[in-house]
């Protein structure tokens, strides 16, 4: 990949979607990941206003770390750069103490955790009505259109995405390239949804190299004859998820009435 090359695309791209749509400039939630932090660099290279956001809710203190530490790098090289931290913990738990829960502690947890990413999506477009500003996605391309890897109307609510087209792998050629702190290039990913340390992999069962790798053996129609226990193991993973987060990656359907009702 010609990354240098890249890198300049996708901030030209930020920069004229802002300016036509006559918006000021970018909001992105920090979570601590090389999505974020990658995301932002794009944004804040293009000079104008970048506003990047922290949003704990019960954050493992790591990831909360890794984003400072992502933010005032950023801060110290981008004088259009600001941050704010809005701290959302009592905001859950006031939610929680309202809506009635099952005796199923799975399904539950995975409500709650998609909750969280719903209350930080509403958070990042209050500063983005005030400011006039885009929000900005940080999903790759695996995650957005391979395993449906986000919470609809959370992370996945966004008014614009610079690194949709890029492989989780080349997210991290380009937080190479652009000098992200090594904390975030070398932590594990994780989407921060359940206030533990339990990383991507553990809940998709399998690497984003494998699931990439998934995703391009079936977009090239590879029979799969000569392919390892593992991978097809990998395959049946990444078909179950992409097959199972249809919902997420197709429009919403529409029923559509026949003219002659109308």
């Amino acid at each position: 990949m010609q990354t240098e090359k890249v890198i300049n695309y996708i901030v030209n791209w930020l920069k004229e979607y802002a300016i036509k749509a006559k918006m000021e400039g970018f909001v992105i939630g920090i979570s601590g990941g090389i999505d974020s932090a990658v995301a932002s660099v794009l944004c804040a290279k293009t000079g104008l206003p970048t506003l990047c956001v922290e949003i704990p809710i019960y954050q493992d203190k790591k990831q909360v770390n890794r984003g400072q530490q992502h933010i005032q790098s950023l801060q110290k090289q981008y004088a259009n750069v600001n941050t704010v931290c809005v701290e959302l913990s009592s905001v859950f738990d006031a939610f929680k103490k309202q809506v009635p829960v099952i005796e199923n502690q799975k399904l539950v947890d995975l409500s709650f955790a998609n909750t969280r990413a719903r209350l930080r999506m509403t958070t990042l477009y209050y500063f983005a009505g005030m400011h006039r500003l885009l929000v900005v996605g940080t999903g790759n391309k695996v995650e957005d259109f391979g395993v449906g890897f986000y919470t609809k109307y959370g992370d996945g609510g966004v008014d614009l995405s610079p690194i949709a087209d890029l492989m989780k792998s080349e997210v991290y050629l380009l937080g190479n390239f652009m000098n992200i702190v090594d904390s975030i290039l070398t932590a594990a990913p994780t989407d921060g949804l359940f206030g533990d340390d339990r990383t991507d992999e553990q809940q998709l069962g399998a690497s984003y190299i494998e699931l990439e790798w998934a995703m391009q053996f079936i977009e090239t129609k590879i029979p799969e004859g000569n392919i390892s226990e593992r991978e097809k193991e990998v395959l049946k993973i990444y078909k179950k998820l992409n097959f199972s987060n249809q919902h997420k990656m197709k429009p919403i359907p529409i029923c559509k009435i026949p003219s002659n009702y109308k």
